[in-house]
């Protein structure tokens, strides 16, 4: 909002977007006890100024092009996808459950919360893995964007990472001891990946640098093999990689 409402206002705001259970502060800030709903009503604005909010707070499938008057807390989840924000300025600091900023068109998570239960970004034209969470205790969605490199990727995931659609060529950046699932389709990682389709090989594959740049070093690749008590194919063949 752009404007300073009056109490009468906010109050018909609050009624009109049928939001219950709230209380307004003498600064104007509406705090509520439950859910609020505001997905779906073409607003290209949030059109009440909130403090926080103790359940979930929804306002995709909208026009927004701002995110400010969102609540600094929310108790449960946060749901901003399907709109036109270039920014996430103005986003809650804090979000107990999970983080839905898919289909927009960031190319940042900055000013992200620091934690997230799970994160959802997938489909924007993010470019790196700088500004997210440090701590994700949750899948983390992060596919269909223009990110190039693990490098600066959250040091923890605790759900799997879904990453398609990437521009990803190895696996530098990814916490040292990875172990969760991960989806890599439509990245040139992928058919390295599908050699093994264990996560086991994640590991390894770094710790004897079998990727080089654009170059996959065979006796190196055939180590990982030995390790993981796999048999060595007959043929590798590598679309993305010059093997060597």
């Amino acid at each position: 909002m752009n404007r300073k409402l009056g109490y009468r206002d906010i109050h018909n705001l609050c009624k009109e977007h049928r939001i219950d259970n709230y209380r307004i502060g003498k600064d104007g800030l509406v705090s509520v006890n439950g859910d609020v709903y505001l997905h779906d009503k073409k607003l290209i604005t949030i059109p009440i100024n909130f403090k926080e909010v103790s359940g979930s707070f929804y306002c995709s499938d909208n026009q927004l092009i701002s995110l400010k008057g969102c609540p600094k807390y929310i108790g449960e989840d946060f749901d901003c996808n399907s709109n036109s924000l270039i920014s996430l300025e103005g986003c809650p600091e804090t979000v107990e459950g999970s983080f839905n900023c898919s289909y927009n068109k960031l190319i940042s998570l900055e000013h992200s919360p620091k934690n997230t239960l799970g994160l959802y970004c997938n489909n924007n034209k993010i470019r790196s893995f700088n500004h997210f969470p440090r701590k994700i205790e949750g899948d983390l969605n992060c596919s269909y964007n223009e990110i190039s490199s693990f490098e600066n990727c959250p040091e923890y995931i605790e759900g799997t990472l879904y990453c398609n659609g990437n521009k990803i060529a190895n696996f530098d950046g990814l916490p040292e001891f990875f172990e969760q699932e991960i989806f890599l389709d439509d990245n040139p990682l992928e058919e390295i990946y599908l050699l093994f389709c264990d996560f086991r090989c994640i590991y390894w594959i770094r710790e004897f640098g079998v990727i080089q740049g654009d170059e996959v070093v065979r006796d190196r690749l055939e180590e990982v093999y030995h390790t993981l008590g796999m048999d060595i194919p007959n043929n590798i063949t590598l679309k993305e990689y010059i093997l060597v």
